[in-house]
């Protein structure tokens, strides 16, 4: 089988992959371009690895069939040898003319099996470039996909600060410093209420304890008082 026989289509795998590209279906969904060309090669890489295969089956029969007739050659050296020595020329005759017919085919097998052997390494190295071309195309899949989304995502992006107007940010930020302003407020209001119940809470405590302090004193003055009295009463009594 010719090298060209098979690698032949290898030539025209971009040009099928450009046609894809027709009218906006790149532009409208272009995962499914990504994915209509990778499934296209692993058809094409599937067929490859068939050929391939065939070259193997023949080099493989070439070689077993080159053992076979060496073999059978070294055979007959034996019987040619044997031949002559029992003088039996006309058998010696026949067995000469098959081992001539036996080396006009293992050269024949030799020349045979090395185009065999020389187009299974060419079609081996091919399959592996091959494989690598789809990977590589999967892999371009994935990057540029995400640039796609990249893309869109600044340009939404982009679009929407456009449709904003200067206008539009300053009452923006107004708002955002009213908010601002409005939960500082609130806050100053929670401390002041704060702030308000505890002196009122003091005042009370102070209060209380004023009131507990005056108490004690006046106790303190009654029992005094009551003290003088007995004291008097007492000294009256020692007098009489």
């Amino acid at each position: 089988m010719a090298e060209g026989g098979f690698f032949a289509r290898l030539g025209n795998l971009w040009g099928g992959f450009l046609s894809l590209f027709v009218g906006n279906l790149e532009k409208d969904n272009p995962e499914a371009v990504y994915e209509a060309a990778i499934n296209a090669r692993k058809k094409q890489y599937a067929e490859l690895k068939k050929a391939v295969s065939g070259i193997i089956v023949l080099r493989n029969k070439l070689a077993a069939e080159l053992d076979e007739k060496q073999k059978q050659a070294a055979d007959i050296d034996g019987q040619i040898a044997a031949a002559v020595e029992a003088e039996e020329d006309d058998v010696a005759l026949v067995l000469l003319q098959r081992k001539d017919e036996l080396t006009a085919r293992i050269a024949q097998i030799d020349v045979e099996l090395d185009a065999a052997r020389q187009e299974a390494e060419n079609a081996k190295a091919s399959i592996i470039t091959f494989q690598s071309e789809i990977e590589k195309l999967e892999r371009e899949k994935v990057q540029m996909l995400a640039k796609k989304e990249n893309a869109e995502a600044r340009i939404k992006i982009q679009d929407s600060l456009d449709g904003l107007s200067m206008q539009a940010d300053i009452k923006a930020l107004d708002n955002v410093r009213d908010h601002i302003s409005r939960l500082h407020a609130e806050a100053d209001v929670n401390a002041e209420i704060g702030d308000a119940g505890l002196n009122k809470k003091l005042e009370k405590i102070k209060a209380a304890a004023g009131t507990a302090s005056a108490r004690a004193q006046l106790e303190a003055l009654k029992q005094a008082r009551e003290s003088n009295k007995a004291g008097a009463a007492e000294g009256v009594k020692k007098s009489i």
